[in-house]
């Protein structure tokens, strides 16, 4: 028997996300308002406003597959979709398990090794040092960054290198061979949703990672690779801290940056930045010096687009340059880790 008793007419997924809305009430529909764009907005009020009476049961039989739903994506979350699906199979029978599931595999994707990523970083890491840096490149290339980062930090110095540039160039896997590897980790999983080829990886997952991890291991890592993929690794330093990042720097290190810095490059590198980078440049100046490149700035006509890209590079490089001799601190990582 279906769980919707609407007269023969089946009930679209809008119909069912106003009626939704509608059992909830003002107070709660109100504060899910606040977390949807207009046009969301707009489609749940016409459809509100298209189901004038809505009986008990109905609003019922929503909530009730609303709820199923929500406990479904949560097993998958947690152990991954066998896991849903047995749970599920023993609340609610396998016919309705499946149906569920079902629903939900059209929409969610379901990402890679869900179930290493509420695994603790030092209990990963023995799950995985001992797989092939191919692999453990491409689980790492799937956690969080920094809980990545932690791993790539503890493992063997020689093995850093390696995974990272395993990370960096790694492009499309399949989702037969994530199967496998997931097969072999964890039997909890045992299907992959999507079946088209998943991107992971690349040269911005592994900024994200180093600039997690300690400098140490960073430095390490950008060496050998300055050795064994020179451009790769100019490629990962040039995203390692960008222009704008300036403003994360304190006060006195912005100060010695500047005083090593070309004022033809700052003016140039300004030319096409914000107001809050500007403003972190001025303070940090004296005011007559402030002055003088706000007036250049003012009358400097057109420039490349590259000159600029060419002129913050270089003061990216006078900072990076500084950090390495231990002149100045760069915040890194959360919380207020400082690396010297």
């Amino acid at each position: 028997m279906d769980m919707y008793d609407t007269g023969g007419e089946e009930l679209s997924n809008e119909d069912k996300v106003a009626i939704l809305f509608i059992a909830l009430g003002p107070e709660y529909s109100a504060k899910l308002f606040q977390h949807l764009d207009d046009d969301e907005i707009e489609k749940i009020t016409l459809g509100i406003a298209n189901h004038k009476q809505v009986s008990a049961e109905l609003k019922q039989a929503v909530i009730s597959e609303f709820y199923q739903m929500a406990m479904a994506k949560d097993y998958i979350s947690t152990g991954g979709l066998e896991y849903a699906q047995n749970v599920l199979e023993k609340a609610l029978g396998a016919d309705k398990a499946s149906e569920i599931i079902g629903r939900l595999t059209t929409s969610l994707q379901v990402r890679p090794f869900e179930f290493l990523r509420k695994t603790d970083p030092s209990q990963l890491l023995n799950f995985i040092q001992n797989e092939h840096p191919q692999t453990i490149a491409l689980i790492m290339a799937y956690l969080d960054a920094d809980q990545a980062a932690t791993v790539l930090s503890s493992l063997p110095p020689d093995a850093q290198a390696d995974v990272a540039k395993r990370i960096a160039t790694m492009d499309r896997t399949s989702p037969e061979v994530i199967r496998e590897i997931e097969r072999v980790l964890e039997r909890k999983l045992s299907s992959f949703v999507s079946q088209d080829f998943t991107t992971a990886g690349g040269t911005k997952a592994i900024v994200d990672i180093l600039n997690l991890a300690d400098r140490s291991t960073e430095k390490a890592i950008i060496e050998q690779l300055e050795v064994d993929n020179p451009e790769l690794a100019e490629d990962i330093k040039k995203l390692m801290f960008v222009f704008e990042d300036i403003v994360q720097l304190d006060d006195r290190s912005l100060q010695m940056v500047l005083r090593e810095v070309d004022q033809k490059d700052l003016s140039l590198a300004l030319k096409a930045t914000n107001d809050e980078v500007k403003n972190k440049i001025y303070k940090n100046m004296s005011k007559r010096a402030g002055d003088m490149l706000k007036e250049e700035l003012e009358f400097m006509g057109p420039v490349k687009i590259k000159d600029v890209e060419d002129a913050q590079q270089k003061i990216v490089g006078v900072i990076r340059n500084l950090e390495d001799k231990g002149d100045i601190v760069v915040s890194r990582g959360k919380g207020d880790e400082m690396i010297v």
